[in-house]
């Protein structure tokens, strides 16, 4: 096995030197390539194997240990990158690996917040401070229109048309749509724009059309925003892996558990294709099950 473990420590420089590839990614192919030599040797193999069938079993083993599927993911292409490579050394010409598929991802569902949750979220900023009355705007306006966090650092004054409850928003390959904005969402951005967001123009002296801005009066940024309701999340308790996107998860989730029709949901979302919209669907399958459980006389 010592020829086959110099043969991996070759390609790992090659890798490291030739191709310009991080220690991060040289240390994934180490530890792939080590585990498939591992198995080489239980199996008294002398030589890298050359029949797909035996890559199978390897792979089937990985499977036997409850490697997630994106670890066999990247094992499959480490050894596709591999196995090239010994037949560019003419080391060995014969590659199993073109016999091998990649296994189909399997689908990740969105998280999204309860409602108690999404109002614990909500109640979590101190509004009696000029930075948590805004950032209690901020989510509360992601919540009530389901936008994305790039749509919402990127709202500007005249987006908002509060007599016909309206935003514009500019969203993927500035594509325009008009969403629904709720009424107690507008209340908290008309009392951020008078108490703090125009105070801090004035102050400031340069004038900026953006809705949401820092304490130097620029726009926000996608980090500041995922800091901040990261922030939130811990001042709420809650433990999920919250991100700006989950808002908007939230927001779907909550419309479709209501009744809301998936066409209409997708409309206000942006998405192009009513099959991203039906992700959701998923979610709110549980949500069914559960008010049958509860409400049935014979479940």
């Amino acid at each position: 096995m010592s020829k086959l473990k110099d043969q991996v420590e070759d390609y790992l420089r090659y890798s490291q030197l030739e191709r310009g590839l991080s220690e991060n990614t040289i240390t994934a192919y180490r530890q792939d390539l080590m585990e498939f030599i591992s198995f080489l040797e239980k199996e008294n193999f002398e030589s890298w194997p050359t029949e797909a069938v035996d890559i199978d079993a390897f792979l089937a083993r990985q499977k036997d240990l409850n490697k997630a599927t994106s670890s066999i993911s990247r094992m499959i292409s480490s050894l596709r990158k591999f196995y090239q490579w010994l037949a560019r050394q003419n080391i060995q010409k014969l590659n199993p690996m073109i016999e091998i598929d990649s296994p189909k991802k399997e689908k990740s569902f969105p998280i999204a917040l309860s409602e108690n949750e999404i109002q614990e979220l909500l109640n979590a900023p101190d509004v009696n401070k000029k930075l948590g009355l805004r950032d209690r705007a901020l989510l509360e306006v992601m919540y009530a229109t389901g936008i994305r966090v790039s749509e919402a650092i990127n709202l500007k004054l005249e987006d908002i048309h509060p007599a016909l409850r309206l935003i514009k928003v500019f969203g993927k390959g500035s594509k325009e749509r008009l969403v629904p904005i709720n009424e107690v969402a507008l209340q908290w951005l008309q009392k951020y724009e008078k108490e703090v967001r125009d105070p801090l123009i004035l102050k400031s002296g340069k004038y900026n059309d953006y809705t949401f801005l820092n304490s130097r009066g620029r726009a926000l940024t996608r980090q500041a925003v995922w800091q901040i309701i990261k922030r939130y999340c811990t001042i709420a308790g809650i433990d999920k892996d919250v991100t700006p996107h989950t808002l908007r998860h939230t927001f779907a989730t909550h419309l479709l558990e209501n009744g809301a029709d998936l066409r209409v949901v997708q409309e206000i979302l942006g998405h192009s294709d009513i099959s991203t919209t039906q992700i959701y669907t998923n979610l709110t399958q549980k949500h069914i099950l559960q008010v049958y459980k509860e409400t049935h006389p014979r479940a």
